[in-house]
């Protein structure tokens, strides 16, 4: 099934007696999910793009290379950095609430939605926040969707901020391992140097970023380079990190936290946000025996959906509430993992 419009949508959805699975560009799938496919890419294009006001709403299912393509004819961009995979969609971007290595200085996905229109399961289509930067319009259900992976219903439009890109962006790097990487980012990051993206790969040690008018970013790299010790490097920081054999994990924890998992883990294959992020991969099938810790980890490839540590058992009692608030007649598949819409796209 492939609507064109939001009212053929909404007539499929208030109709089904299946379940449905509601896909983009199918490119940010997590196991168990897209088994019932609703193909939402026919909602596509761009409705308003207002460059002078740094807003722009578009349909689910426009392309995300097709948006940041109309974003940098103006000198624009998404500053939360969604990483182009091919075939991605803005919709699949806010329904993972997807963020890049900026999320450390701009924040994630779902602060730069502004509003969002989704039909839920019973069929409704419903419209909360709106397309400027000052509104408020009751309920924040704009942030809800953000990250719910379609299970609480199918975003049809969304609204965003768009920021000026960065005239000129400078790349230091560290050598060393993920786990000196960690005490190089915290410095970056707790300094005076306005850091927008702080990173640690394989052969290029810890990476740290900073980007604005060439005067600034000349003292800044200058001052931050002789404190650290680092070189003036390239790095790719649209990298998506992937498993060459076995499973993907992607694990979320306090910087503080970092070196003690690290230690429970072969070698990752991406760190971000400053250490709060690590990317790892490990046999198919194989959990990782990590030692108690504040964050959670997903596995992002392989056979079966798993999310560990387990739910806590009263964010699983309000997600179950809004499950049956939002999608009464359990429509929307769920990949059968924790539903914590908060945690699972942080």
């Amino acid at each position: 099934m492939r609507p064109e419009t939001e009212a053929e949508l909404a007539e499929i959805i208030r109709t089904s007696r299946a379940t449905l699975s509601p896909i983009g560009g199918g490119t940010r799938l997590r196991p168990g999910e897209g088994v019932a496919p609703l193909d939402v890419s026919g909602l596509s294009g761009i409705t308003l793009y207002e460059p002078a006001a740094l807003t722009v709403v578009a349909r689910a299912g426009t392309p995300l290379a097709e948006l940041q393509a109309a974003l940098a004819a103006e000198g624009q961009m998404l500053a939360f950095e969604p990483d182009e995979r091919e075939g991605s969609t803005i919709g699949g971007v806010v329904a993972a609430n997807a963020s890049g290595a900026r999320r450390v200085q701009v924040g994630a996905c779902r602060d730069a939605l502004l509003g969002v229109r989704f039909v839920d399961g019973q069929g409704e289509v419903i419209a909360n926040g709106g397309r400027v930067m000052k509104n408020v319009t009751g309920y924040d259900l704009v942030k809800l969707m953000a990250g719910s992976r379609g299970q609480l219903g199918v975003l049809t439009e969304v609204a965003l901020k768009t920021a000026p890109k960065p005239p000129v962006t400078a790349t230091l790097a560290v050598p060393g391992t993920a786990t000196d990487a960690v005490a190089v980012l915290t410095q970056a990051l707790t300094g005076p140097y306005d850091i927008s993206g702080a990173a640690w790969l394989p052969g290029q040690g810890a990476l740290v970023r900073i980007e604005g008018l060439e005067g600034s970013v000349a003292i800044r790299s200058k001052a931050l380079a002789e404190k650290l010790g680092a070189e003036v490097t390239q790095a790719d920081w649209a990298t998506v990190p992937r498993a060459a054999s076995g499973d993907l994990w992607r694990i979320i924890c306090r910087p503080s936290e970092a070196p003690r998992l690290l230690a429970a883990l072969p070698q990752p294959i991406a760190m971000d946000w400053g250490g709060a992020l690590i990317w790892v991969a490990l046999p198919a099938g194989e959990t990782p025996n990590l030692p108690a810790w504040s964050g959670h980890a997903s596995r992002v490839t392989g056979d079966a959906p798993l999310t560990i540590p387990a739910p806590n058992p009263v964010v699983s009692r309000l997600n179950a509430s809004l499950r049956e608030r939002f999608d009464p007649r359990a429509i929307f598949a769920s990949d059968g993992t924790c539903r914590q819409t908060s945690r699972l796209s942080s």
